[in-house]
C-alpha cells in the first residue's frame, strides 16, 4: 500500500472518529439537559412528555420558558424532595424538552394551561396541587381562573399579574425575533432583571448548540407570541377561590408583577426571598421550604 493511500485511509478514519465522538458528546449533552425519558400522552393532537414519580396527593410542576422539566425541577432536587410525600408529575410544556414543538403561536397560550388539565384527565386525577415557575407561573395563574375546581392549591412563582400593555406585547415580539435571528435571550434577560453581557466565542458556541440541538427556536418564538392568551383580568383575580402562593426573589425583574397580585387577588400569599433573582430562586432551600409548608397546609384531609 503506497503512502498516499495510507494517508487517505487514515484521514477517513479520523473523520469517522470525529463524527462518532461528536455523536456521543451530543447524546450525552442531550441526556444531561433533558434527563431520562418518562411517559407520553396525546393532548389534543400534541404529544406531551411527562415525569411521574412518588405516591400520594398529586403535585403538578409546570416549568419556565426554555427550561424543561428536568432542568427546572429534577436537577435542583425538587422532584426528589417532593416525591417523598407526594405524587409528583412534571410535564415538558409543548414547545419544550421531549414534547412536540408546533410553530403556530395559536398552539400555545391557553392550550398550555389546558395541557395540565388534559394530563390530569389522562392520569384520572380529579384534583391536584399545581406549582409553576416563571412562564409556568403564568400558566398556573391562567389555570386558576379557568379550572379552579381542579386545583387543591396553586403556587404562582417567579411570576405575577402581567397587564396586556403595548410594552408587554412589544417584549413578546422582541423575544420571538431574537430567537428567530439566533441572537439569544437578550430581551427576556433584560425584562427579568438578569445581565445580558456581550457573549464570548465560547458562549456563542454554547448558545448555538443549546438552540440548535436541544431547542427549536421557531417553536420558542411561537411560545412567546402566544403568551398574551395567558393574561387574566382583575375581576378573575378578585373572584379567586383557590389558595395561591407566590414565591419570588427580591432581585427578580418580575417582582412588581408579583406584588400587583397582593390586594387584588383573593386567597393570595406573597413571599419575597431576599437577595434571590429570577435564576436563583426556584432551586434554593428557602423556596423548597416555603413550598413544602404551603402544600402541607392545603393537603390535610386530601387523598390521592
Amino acid at each position: 500500500m503506497n503512502r498516499r493511500k495510507k494517508w487517505y485511509i487514515a484521514g477517513i478514519g479520523g473523520v469517522l472518529g470525529l463524527v462518532l465522538i461528536s455523536g456521543v458528546l451530543l447524546a450525552a449533552a442531550w441526556y444531561s439537559l433533558s434527563g431520562p425519558e418518562g411517559q407520553y400522552f396525546d393532548s389534543a393532537g400534541v404529544r406531551i412528555h411527562y415525569i411521574d414519580e412518588g405516591q400520594g396527593v398529586p403535585v403538578v410542576l409546570v416549568h419556565g420558558f426554555a427550561v424543561p422539566a428536568h432542568l427546572q425541577w429534577r436537577k435542583p432536587g425538587l422532584i426528589a424532595a417532593l416525591a417523598k410525600d407526594y405524587r409528583v408529575i412534571a410535564p415538558d410544556n409543548r414547545g419544550h424538552g421531549r414534547s412536540d414543538k408546533p410553530h403556530d403561536p395559536g398552539q400555545y397560550g391557553v392550550q398550555m394551561a389546558e395541557d395540565v388539565v388534559r394530563l390530569m384527565d389522562h392520569l384520572h386525577l380529579d384534583k391536584a396541587h399545581v406549582v409553576g415557575y416563571s412562564m409556568g407561573g403564568f400558566i398556573t395563574l391562567k389555570l386558576v381562573t379557568l379550572h379552579p375546581e381542579r386545583l387543591l392549591s396553586a403556587a404562582v412563582c417567579g411570576a405575577g399579574w402581567l397587564q396586556p400593555t403595548e410594552e408587554n406585547r412589544a417584549l413578546s415580539e422582541a423575544v420571538a425575533r431574537a430567537l428567530e435571528a439566533g441572537t439569544g435571550f437578550g430581551p427576556l434577560l433584560s425584562r427579568l432583571g438578569l445581565p445580558d453581557r456581550p457573549m464570548t466565542f465560547r458562549k456563542r458556541a454554547m448558545l448555538y448548540f443549546f438552540m440548535t440541538f436541544f431547542h427549536d427556536p421557531l417553536a420558542l418564538a411561537a411560545v412567546s407570541r402566544g403568551g398574551e392568551e395567558l393574561n387574566v383580568t382583575e375581576a378573575e383575580l378578585r373572584a379567586n377561590t383557590v389558595p395561591v402562593l407566590t414565591i419570588i426573589g427580591s432581585e427578580d425583574g418580575l417582582l412588581p408583577e408579583a406584588e400587583a397580585l397582593t390586594g387584588v387577588m383573593a386567597n393570595h400569599q406573597l413571599v419575597v426571598l431576599e437577595g434571590k433573582n429570577h435564576n436563583t430562586t426556584s432551586g434554593s432551600k428557602p423556596f423548597l421550604g416555603d413550598l413544602q409548608t404551603f402544600l402541607a397546609t392545603h393537603t390535610t384531609g386530601e387523598s390521592q
